[in-house]
């Protein structure tokens, strides 16, 4: 039988693999992961199931939408959009949206 320790703490996963990542990944990769996090809060439902974050460099946000009239109206929002977003991280991480027809995985 294997016995606990009192003192041994739970620890979540999400914080072993933001340790992991911080030790392996560039932090642009870890960036890139909490925008994904934060994406469907940040630009709403609406605009999450016709638009998905694809890369971010540079301060550029590189973003898959389904379609070409999509693409023209979050060119309207995007501004909107990136302060939502950084608001979301608690930082200016995106500094401009890159709209493009491409996959959009859930």
């Amino acid at each position: 039988m294997v016995k606990k320790d009192k003192k041994t703490k739970l620890i979540h996963i999400s914080d072993i693999l933001n340790s992991a990542l911080g030790k392996y990944r560039p932090a642009k990769d870890t960036q890139m992961t909490r925008i994904w996090d934060i994406w469907d809060t940040a630009v709403g439902k609406a605009i999450s199931m016709n638009a998905k974050p694809d890369s971010f460099k540079g301060g550029i946000l590189f973003v898959n939408v389904s379609s070409s009239s999509w693409i023209h109206q979050l060119k309207f929002l995007e501004k909107e959009m990136i302060l939502n977003i950084n608001k979301q991280l608690d930082k200016t991480a995106v500094k401009q949206l890159r709209f493009k027809i491409g996959k959009i995985f859930s």
